[in-house]
């Protein structure tokens, strides 16, 4: 029996990773400050699992920005626009300019398309490919990586993303061919990058194929067979070990089970009931060992001793322990570092803190399992048992967790509590009269910049180095400083800033019952964005209102429309670490409950917009389509929950990050918001065309400034999205905004890119008149 662990988390446990990275882009640490410190981050992950015990460590799951692009960079496939940079600049300048484009005086390109990896928080590089693309070995990072932990006497299993879920995770960016077929250029590099891997002294190599937990087509099943047969006959002593995750095999599992691999590795967590399936399948190889994925690599739950053990045996009877490994669901990526950091009892209390396990924690758990399944008779281990048992049993006796009144609260809703009053038409020309803005009312996403200043602010506060009153008076400062700024470059509709708020989750985290927050649970959401999920281990209730104050005071700044804004019961929902204990459904319709009673206290002091975001919707959506309709039923309900509350003249916007519309745009629909703003910059209004198509009736923002990169685009660039948004969306119904949130950027370039954005918006309304 062997411990394998799928991946590790590489932001560093103090967000090491995330402050050199962002130094090396301002220009204040070096490229060996970084290199360096990737190196220092890559052995602590490693020296920390030799150390514990755990048999098959990964390599090359460490990133500077995303994996993905990583497989791009070393399989050679850049995009054209990135040439020149390609030949001038370093690999590591290049990989930066794909991630989040280049802006200064040699260079001026945009990013890569980013978008959700499945159904996680998690963002990559979507790669890009054109007809007959070529591939070559361009980057040998896997095999550099496995060198740099041999050099140190730590033998790695390297982890490469599998050639299939590559292509399918990429876009065809020329009409007339399938990505999938570009599957003859790219294999002849993938196969030379494993001879390399195995010429350096590899054993093992993990494969990555994640679309096998995806409807996939026959085509992509016969790729999957030649990859992996081919691989068997080229590599005879490679110990193959084919891993995908976050759902089951389904319609997959016969195609998967027949594969010559070493090792098959199933995320029993997201989905036990295919293990019945495999051991009870006429087809599998009794040859081949199972990595069980036991041990969950997306939540922070102990893992329950009794019930895991249980599971083992039973495969232990039917194939014995020498064909099992003991696994992370999928890579600990999704995890916080280290459960032992968490010193803080106000925020994070023992009676939560006992139910949990950070990436850490997960490492020691899966080397217990394996010495309890393998029958130790050492003391420590026995010990961790009995408390592993102790813990469970103090969670199902807890008082905590459950609140009467919620449960009640969520029993007695009707149909009438997800309603409007009127339909979207009535509703529309209520607000027009009501709010009196321009065609191409401009607005922003909700957050404005948060300097170092502000951030310090909200740390002497939390270390009451600095009274609430204090506090209070420099918050409101800056959101006069925040309102006025928007006056003055003319925005139509404004926002308070959110200064006063660390994240858009966890800030109401802190405000709600049945919520517990950490301080050092970082994890990575795309490059060095790293956020803290709160703990949602009850149920869920408003003790006091949340936002109101703020909101009421930035409005009063102001004769202009000051939108309220709230984050969506569903996102709440999906970027928490959620309780295991009860459905995820009644556990967003008590978010959404408490949502609801915020809405209408903000249109009780005079906010007539109020902008309910939702940009994890498409990423709840289960990988089958199978199980689309329960959840997007139970999702579309708690949105409308939250937002149904109020008059016919209190306009609600929603938000939505990258994601692919095409198959939701229904229920997208029927969630009835009377603005919806949407990323669209990155795919040049691409994502726009799927509402064109449906004949989406309520008004949208089509994102015409990309806020993941420093670029500050002109403003004949954002005319140009406007022009092609005017195309096809009635003008009546065009919003003009940034693609999302200001949080993350600097404030010289918001500045210039919202005086851009407007100029752009005064244009179009200029050149309309005229046509007229």
């Amino acid at each position: 029996m062997k411990t394998n662990v799928l991946g590790y988390p590489r932001i560093g446990a103090n967000r090491e990773l995330k402050k050199v990275c962002e130094k090396y882009w301002k220009g204040t640490a070096t490229k060996t400050e970084l290199v360096d410190m990737g190196k220092q981050l890559k052995l602590s992950n490693w020296t920390l699992m030799q150390e514990a015990g755990v048999d098959l460590i990964p390599s090359n799951d460490f990133s500077f920005y995303d994996q993905v692009l990583d497989a791009s960079l070393t399989y050679g496939c850049i995009p054209k626009r990135y040439q020149e940079i390609k030949e001038k600049e370093s690999k590591l300048d290049l990989y930066f300019a794909m991630a989040r484009g280049l802006q200064n005086k040699d260079h001026d390109v945009t990013a890569m398309e980013m978008t959700k990896w499945f159904d996680t928080n998690y963002h990559y590089l979507v790669p890009e490919f054109k007809a007959n693309q070529d591939f070559q070995l361009f980057s040998l990072k896997p095999v550099e990586e496995f060198k740099e932990a041999l050099a140190h006497n730590i033998t790695t299993k390297p982890v490469l993303l599998g050639p299939v879920t590559y292509l399918l995770l990429g876009k065809e960016k020329e009409a007339g061919f399938n990505r999938i077929d570009l599957l003859h250029n790219l294999l002849p590099v993938f196969y030379n990058l494993v001879e390399q891997l195995v010429n350096a002294g590899a054993k093992y190599i993990q494969i990555d194929e994640p679309c096998l937990a995806l409807d996939i087509t026959d085509k992509d099943r016969q790729a999957i067979r030649k990859v992996y047969t081919e691989l068997a006959h080229k590599f005879p002593e490679l110990h193959v070990i084919l891993t995908s995750y976050f759902d089951c095999y389904g319609d997959n599992l016969e195609t998967v089970l027949q594969l010559p691999v070493h090792a098959l590795h199933l995320d029993l967590v997201r989905c036990s009931l295919q293990l019945d399936d495999i051991l009870n399948a006429d087809y599998f190889n009794n040859n081949t060992i199972l990595s069980l994925g036991l041990v969950d690599g997306r939540n922070i739950w102990k893992n329950n001793f009794e019930e895991t053990l249980a599971t083992i045996q039973k495969v232990e009877a039917q194939i014995g322990l020498d064909k099992i490994w003991i696994s992370s669901s999928c890579s600990l990526l999704h995890s916080p570092y280290d459960l032992d950091l968490e010193k803080n009892e106000e925020t994070l209390p023992f009676a939560v803190k006992q139910w949990l396990s950070f990436a850490k924690q997960k490492v020691d758990e899966l080397v217990t399992l394996k010495e309890l399944a393998i029958g130790s008779s050492s003391k420590d281990v026995a010990k961790k048992q009995e408390e592993n048992k102790r813990a469970h049993q103090n969670k199902k006796e807890s008082s905590v967790i459950h609140n009467a009144a919620v449960k009640a609260r969520v029993g007695l809703l009707t149909t009438d509590d997800s309603e409007r009053n009127s339909e979207f038409s009535s509703r529309q020309k209520i607000q027009k009269d009501q709010l009196k803005l321009p065609i191409y009312p401009t607005t922003t996403i909700g957050s404005f910049p948060q300097t170092k200043e502000v951030r310090s602010w909200r740390s002497k506060f939390k270390k009451n180095e600095l009274s609430l009153e204090a506090y209070n008076e420099l918050i409101k400062k800056e959101i006069e400083e925040t309102i006025h700024f928007q006056e003055k470059i003319g925005l139509d509709v404004l926002v308070h800033g959110e200064c006063e708020r660390n994240d858009m989750v966890e800030y109401f985290g802190e405000k709600l019952e049945g919520f517990a927050i950490s301080n050092f649970g970082w994890v990575q959401s795309y490059g060095s964005r790293a956020v803290k999920p709160p703990i949602l281990f009850g149920d869920v209730s408003r003790p006091v209102p949340m936002t109101v104050n703020w909101s009421a005071y930035a409005q009063s700044l102001s004769s202009k429309v000051v939108k309220g804004m709230l984050t969506g019961p569903v996102t709440i929902l999906q970027w928490s670490f959620v309780r295991n204990d009860q459905s995820r459904s009644e556990t967003c319709k008590q978010i959404a409950l408490a949502i609801r009673d915020e809405v209408k206290d903000l249109e009780e002091v005079g906010l007539q917009a109020i902008q309910v975001d939702e940009p994890a919707i498409r990423e709840g959506l289960p990988l089958r389509k199978e199980h689309w309709e329960a959840y997007l039923s139970w999702a579309v309900e708690s949105f409308k929950i939250a937002t149904s509350g109020v008059a016919d003249k209190t306009q609600i916007h929603t938000h939505m990050c990258y994601c692919e519309f095409n198959d939701i745009i229904q229920h997208i629909a029927n969630l009835d918001a009377d603005v919806i703003t949407i990323e669209t910059s990155r795919s040049k209004m691409d994502l726009l065309n799927v509402f064109v198509d449906f004949k989406y009736p309520n008004e949208i923002g089509p994102g015409v400034y990309d806020i993941h990169s420093p670029r500050v685009p002109e403003v004949s660039e954002i005319e140009e999205l406007l022009q092609k948004a005017s195309k096809l969306l009635p003008v009546d119904n065009i919003w003009v905004n940034p693609d999302c949130g200001l949080k993350t950027r600097d404030w010289p370039e918001t500045k210039l890119a919202l005086e851009n954005l407007v100029q752009a918006a005064k244009t179009m309304r200029s050149k309309l008149e005229t046509a007229h």
